[in-house]
Order: C-alpha cells, then sequence, then structure tokens
C-alpha cells in the first residue's frame, strides 16, 4: 500500500465517518451513500488480485485499512472488509471461468459477496449442517436456511457451504448468484452493535446452479481457509475500536474535574490508559504476525495445497481470541471512567462498547475457537510452540 492509499484512507474515515455517530448506529433500510463514497476511493476490496483487476494489497495492509476504518466505525469497516472471506476462496479453489466471471465484477465494480455457513441448529458445529446440494444433471440444487449471512442482500454472489445430498460425509463450497432463483432474504437481524453492517438469514428454495460453481477441496476445508483472513481482519477491527476509546478517555479526562484538578492530572487514570496503550500495541503487532503468515502462504506456488493441509492457522485464532479479549478490556475499562454515564447512550462510549463485542462473537465466539486451538495445537505434541 502506498502512502498516498492511506492519505485517501484517512480522508474517508474524517470526512465519512468522523460525525455524529448516531447516524451509524441506527438500522438504515439500505447501505447508506459512504459506502459508494469508499468505491470511489478506489480501495473497496483491497485484497483482490492483481490479474482480477483488483489492487493486490495484502493482508498486512488490510491490517492498517482495517484498523483505520474501524477507528470510525466498527460496522463499516466489518461491511467492507467480510467479502474476503467469499472472494479469497474462489481465487484459491475456483476455476479460471470462475475468477473471471465473478472476482473481476467485484474488482471493476468495488461491491460485495457473502458467506453462508452458519444455521440455526448446526450452530458452529458446521459438520452438523442441514443445507444439501443434490446432484442433477450438471447441476447443483440446494435447500436449507443459513443464519447469519452479512452483505447478502446486496452481494454480487454467496458462498454457501452445503452437505452433498448423496454422501452425507462429503461438504461443498459453491458459488451462488444473489439473483439466482430460490434464493430468498428472510429477514435482516437487528444487531446490538455493527447497526451500519447488514447481516441477514437467508433461504435457499431448490435453488439449482451449474455444477462447475462448486470449489475444490472439501467446502469445510475451504471455509476454514477463508476464515484465516477475515477473523485477521476482524481480530485487526478491534484495534480500531480501541484507540477510539483511548482517544475519548483522554478527551473527557482534558475537561472532567477531578479533586481539584482534571482527570488527566489522576496516577489511576494514567495507569488505565498505559495499560490500554500497552494492549492496543500488542493487538497490533499480533494481528501483523498473523497476516505475514497469511501473505507468506499465499505468496507461494502452491498456497491453496498449503490452506487445505494447515486449515486454520494458529496466529489467525490467537489474534481473534487475544484482540476480542483484549478489546472488551479497554471498552469495559473505558466506559467505567465517565461513570453513569458510561452506561447511556449520551456519549460514544456505548456504542464502541457494543461495537467491541462483536470480536469475540462472530466468525466463531471464543470458547470454540479455544477447542479449536487446543484440539489443532495444543494436543498434537508435534505442533505445539
Amino acid at each position: 500500500m502506498e502512502p498516498q492509499d492511506l492519505e485517501i484512507l484517512r480522508q474517508f474515515v474524517n470526512n465519512k465517518l468522523g460525525g455524529d455517530d448516531t447516524q451509524l448506529d441506527s438500522l438504515s433500510e439500505k447501505p447508506p451513500q459512504l459506502y459508494e463514497d469508499f468505491r470511489a476511493t478506489g480501495l473497496a476490496n483491497w485484497w483482490l488480485p492483481e490479474e482480477s483487476g483488483g489492487r493486490g494489497f495484502s493482508l498486512e495492509d488490510g491490517v492498517e485499512i482495517v484498523n483505520e476504518i474501524a477507528y470510525g466505525d466498527a460496522g463499516v469497516a466489518f461491511t467492507l472488509l467480510v467479502s474476503i472471506l467469499g472472494s479469497s476462496v474462489i481465487r484459491l479453489y475456483g476455476s479460471d471461468d470462475l475468477k473471471d466471471r465473478y472476482l473481476k465484477p467485484m474488482a471493476a465494480g468495488g461491491t460485495s459477496c457473502a458467506a453462508l455457513g452458519s444455521e440455526r441448529e448446526a450452530g458452529s458445529e458446521l459438520n452438523r449442517i442441514g443445507t444439501v446440494a443434490a446432484r442433477s444433471g450438471n447441476d447443483l440444487v440446494l435447500t436449507g436456511e443459513k443464519f447469519f449471512a452479512t452483505n447478502a442482500d446486496f452481494a454480487d454472489f454467496l458462498l454457501v457451504i452445503a452437505k452433498a445430498a448423496d454422501d452425507p460425509d462429503e461438504y461443498l463450497a459453491v458459488v451462488v448468484p444473489r439473483d439466482a432463483p430460490g434464493v430468498e432474504i428472510v429477514k435482516r437481524w437487528d444487531v446490538i452493535g455493527l447497526r451500519a453492517s447488514y447481516t441477514y438469514s437467508v433461504k435457499l428454495d431448490n435453488c439449482r446452479v451449474p455444477a462447475a460453481n462448486q470449489l475444490s477441496g472439501s467446502g469445510l476445508r475451504v471455509l476454514e481457509t477463508g476464515l484465516n483472513a477475515s477473523r485477521t481482519l476482524i481480530a485487526a477491527s478491534a484495534i480500531g475500536i480501541a484507540r477510539r476509546i483511548r482517544d475519548h478517555c483522554m478527551a473527557y479526562a482534558k475537561e472532567k474535574q477531578f479533586r481539584g484538578g482534571t482527570l488527566l492530572e489522576s496516577p489511576v487514570f494514567a495507569q488505565k490508559l498505559g495499560q490500554m496503550e500497552m494492549q492496543i500495541d500488542v493487538m497490533k503487532s499480533h494481528c501483523l504476525k498473523a497476516a505475514r503468515e497469511y501473505d507468506e502462504i499465499m505468496a507461494g506456488p502452491d498456497a491453496a495445497k498449503v490452506f487445505s493441509r494447515k486449515g486454520t492457522l494458529k496466529s489467525a485464532l490467537t489474534a481473534k481470541i487475544f484482540c476480542g479479549q483484549a478489546g472488551w478490556s479497554i471498552a469495559s475499562a473505558g466506559s467505567e471512567m465517565f461513570g453513569g454515564l458510561g452506561y447511556t447512550n449520551e456519549l460514544p462510549i456505548g456504542k464502541l462498547l457494543r461495537d467491541m463485542r462483536y470480536v469475540s462473537i462472530v466468525e466463531g465466539g471464543d470458547d470454540v475457537l479455544r477447542e479449536l486451538l487446543f484440539s489443532r495445537y495444543v494436543i498434537p505434541v508435534s505442533r505445539r510452540t
């Protein structure tokens, strides 16, 4: 990423996200103009490869980008980053035809995609999903309902994880055009935080697509691979939220009268802000570490095979877990500094507290990821640090 790109990004955050937080904390009917404005910066889908017409930025660049956007609004950041999941696995496991039909239009138009994995009954146990893909001639017919799918209503395409109807042990990752017959938006979720984002429940009713829309490999492994990138960027969004909380605390402390001076002069306040700064620094360092590991694999000649073998990267897991927990600690300490006002909607801290909570919930809650970390990296002695 060039310095001028970072300057363009910061101008966007200052001009479009630096105003009234209440405008981004309501469930508007359609995505606000600011998403169109972001496309105009030339930074939309910054990770798409140059061969598809994209900017070809690394995941390490993405950590910096998401950090900046999330400082302005985490819901906007999540909306803009989450398409990396579906698009990156098409890049790795899709045919040349799929890359041409889906990635090139995304790069040209700055549009989005959605990943449909989670379901009500299966929860985090994706091997229990009920959505099925039945083979019919040269087509796949998908039936089922997906629970949480961010961007699904206005996406170009959906990445659907389904179980093969003729083999309960086989899982498929299938690219489904958003306008395919049988795709129905059931509802938009009224989320507690990230209210500038758009997350839906989606029903697939005998949705027919060409069998060539299936990605190579196990659908569950394909999903694991994509989650490495999106989890790292979700972790990075916690850095931006935390920085915003720190700055609000500093501004408040300069004005708040306390024991004959201001809160800024209190050693207790200094200790709390010093703790925040330490946590923010470590959060960023670990996100960059996870991103570099991902980028190193992506730069290799056999990235798809390496990811299929490795699956979930340890660094992506630990980055998301740590940033969610450290971010929540910062948000909690920050809200306490405002006293009773920290438990109201009068000040931005309430919104930031709600926004921060998502980091430890979406794309695998902390308990789910800790169990995964244990089974993949603690039990096998050879893989311990």
